[in-house]
């Protein structure tokens, strides 16, 4: 399960309105980054084979299948501060991060198999 919170939601919904009308909302993760597997976000127009969607708070996710073990459970949030805003990434997978927060590492040594 991936979950969004309100402020996420809200954020989401006014860049698909702005960018990319009735799409869904892409979530993922790839090798690289500081800590070894980073987050990617992305609009998408439709689903592909091995996908899992799910809706929060009337927003289509798209998850690929192979990398839910690396993001099970993940809550997305979105803060804006004097620094600017931007999105949070709460992972429980996540046995550490990197300092901006959108790279993480799992105890797994070898990630997205």
């Amino acid at each position: 399960m991936i979950n969004l919170s309100k402020a996420a939601a809200s954020e989401v919904k006014r860049l698909m309105a702005q960018k990319q009308p009735n799409s869904l909302f892409r979530l993922g993760v790839q090798p690289g980054g500081c800590a070894g597997i980073y987050y990617t976000l992305e609009f998408d127009r439709a689903t592909r084979s091995g996908d899992r969607v799910y809706d929060c708070q009337g927003i289509q996710i798209v998850v690929e299948e192979n990398t839910l073990e690396y993001i099970n459970g993940l809550t997305l949030d979105y803060t804006e501060d004097l620094m600017g805003g931007g999105f949070r990434f709460h992972n429980p997978n996540a046995s550490s991060s990197c300092g901006c927060g959108n790279s993480f590492s799992v105890i797994d040594t070898n990630p997205l198999k």
